[in-house]
C-alpha cells in the first residue's frame, strides 16, 4: 500500500525552534505511518530540481528517518538549509539553466522575471507529495498560499524572529530573539557605563517594531525607538541627556528598530530587492548615534545585534511552541485539513486559514503597549493583556 508522504521545506530567514519543529514533525509523522521528504534550501530546492537530471534529486531532497532528526534539535539554524527564493518571481540572473528557454517560466516583467509554479507543480507530481508542510515568514507562506490555489494541499507554520507573521499571536524564534537581545544589552551596560556614554542598539525588525519594545521593557533600557512610530530626533536627544544625568552611572542607552524611520525621514535601506521586493535594512541606529554626537557632543557608542540575536539554540518557550506547532501540523494532515496556518491565539493552540498571511501587517499596537510622546513601553492595563503584548 503507497504510504501517504509529506514534503517539508523552510524559506526565509532562519531561526532558532526550526530544527525542533522539523523533528517533533518527522517523528509524529513516521509514527503515523508516513513518509516525510526533507527538500533543501526552501523553494530554491523545488526550483533547482531538474527532472531531467537525476543528479539533482538526492541534493535537492532527502526522505528522512528519525536518525535524520534525532539529534537535530540542539542546535539553532534549519539542517535542510534555507533561501529567499520566489518561485514565481525569479530574476533573470537567478534562472536555473535547465529551466532558460523550457517553455515552464512565464513572463512576470519586462526585465525578465518569470514565474515558475508550472514547474513547482511538476516537480511536486514527480516527488508525489500528498501535502506540503512550509515552514516561514509572511513571503514563504505568501507562494504557499499561491501553492494552495493552484490545488497543492499545504500546512503551514509560521516562524520569525520578528512575530511578524498575520494572523497568529506567535513565531518560531521570537522568544529566542529577545532573550538573545535582553542579554546583549545588559552585557553592553559594562561598556557603555565604563565609558559614560549614550549607547544606542540596533535590533532587527523590519514592519514591526515588537522586538525593540519588548527587548526595552525587559532590560528596562531608556527609551525604546519602534518602526511603526515616527520620532524626532531632537526630542530623543533631549531625552537621553536627561536620562544621562539622572544615572547615578552616568550613561543613558535605547534601542531601536531597523526600521525606524526619523519624522521626515525614510527606512535606511541598501543594496538590491531580494525575490520578495525586500532592500536589505539596517544603519538607522549609527545615523542616530552620528545625530546625537553632534547635537549633543556627547560620546556614542552604536552596536547592531543584527544575526546575533537569531542565532544558536533555541530557549524553552521557542522549543514548546515549535515541538507543538510540528505536532499541531500532523494532526491537521491527519484529519485531511489542508490549507491551514498553526496558529497561537491567546495562548491556546489554534489554526487559520493559510491565505490569512495576505490579509494584513501585524504591528505593536501602540495605543495599548507604547508612550510615542515618551518613547517608552507603557502597559496602560495589564488585564486580559497577552504574554508578549503581542
Amino acid at each position: 500500500m503507497h504510504k501517504k508522504t509529506i514534503g517539508l521545506l523552510t524559506g526565509g530567514g532562519d531561526v532558532p525552534g526550526l530544527n525542533p519543529c522539523m523533528k517533533a514533525l518527522v517523528i509524529s509523522a513516521l509514527e503515523k505511518d508516513y513518509r516525510v521528504i526533507g527538500i533543501r534550501r526552501g523553494w530554491a530546492g523545488l526550483l533547482h530540481y531538474n527532472l531531467d537530471e537525476p543528479s539533482t534529486y538526492h541534493y535537492y531532497v532527502k526522505e528522512l528517518n528519525y536518525y535524520d532528526v534525532r539529534t537535530i534539535d540542539r542546535t539553532g539554524g534549519t539542517f535542510l538549509h534555507t533561501s529567499r527564493t520566489n518561485p514565481q518571481k525569479v530574476k533573470e540572473k537567478s534562472i536555473p539553466d535547465f529551466l532558460k528557454n523550457s517553455g515552464l517560466g512565464k513572463k512576470v516583467d519586462d526585465a525578465g522575471t518569470m514565474d515558475f509554479t508550472d514547474h513547482i507543480l511538476r516537480v511536486i507530481e514527480h516527488l508525489g507529495l500528498d501535502v506540503l508542510v512550509t515552514i516561514g515568514g509572511d513571503d514563504t507562506l505568501s507562494y504557499t498560499v499561491r501553492l494552495y490555489k493552484e490545488g497543492i494541499p499545504v500546512v503551514a507554520i509560521p516562524k520569525t524572529m520578528d512575530n511578524d507573521v498575520f494572523g497568529t499571536d506567535y513565531c518560531i524564534g521570537f522568544s529566542t530573539a529577545i532573550t538573545r537581545s535582553v542579554d546583549f544589552i545588559t552585557n553592553m551596560r559594562t561598556a557603555i557605563g565604563s565609558h559614560e556614554r549614550i549607547g544606542v542598539v540596533e535590533l532587527f525588525g523590519r514592519n514591526s517594531g515588537e522586538t525593540s519594545l519588548i527587548s526595552a521593557y525587559l532590560a528596562y533600557v531608556d527609551r525604546a525607538i519602534i518602526s511603526e512610530v515616527p520620532f524626532d530626533i531632537d526630542r530623543l536627544c533631549n531625552f537621553l541627556l536627561e536620562d544621562k544625568r539622572n544615572n547615578p552611572s552616568n550613561y543613558a542607552i535605547m534601542t531601536i528598530s531597523e526600521g525606524a524611520v526619523m519624522e521626515g525621514g525614510s527606512v535606511v535601506e541598501s543594496g538590491e530587492a531580494d525575490a520578495y521586493g525586500h532592500r536589505k535594512l539596517g544603519g538607522i541606529g549609527a545615523i542616530v548615534c552620528d545625530e546625537i554626537k553632534r547635537r549633543t557632543g556627547q560620546d556614542t557608542m552604536y552596536q547592531q545585534l543584527a544575526y546575533l540575536m537569531r542565532s544558536g539554540s533555541p530557549d524553552s518557550l521557542d522549543r514548546m511552541v515549535a515541538v507543538s506547532f510540528g505536532n499541531l501540523a500532523v494532526q491537521l494532515i491527519c484529519r485531511k485539513e489542508y490549507g491551514k496556518m498553526v496558529a497561537l491565539h491567546g495562548g491556546k493552540y489554534s489554526t487559520v486559514p493559510v491565505d490569512m498571511v495576505l490579509a494584513g501587517q501585524k504591528r505593536v499596537d501602540v495605543p495599548s503597549f507604547y508612550d510615542i510622546e515618551t518613547y517608552r513601553p507603557r502597559v496602560k492595563d495589564f488585564m486580559g493583556v497577552p504574554m508578549f503584548l503581542s
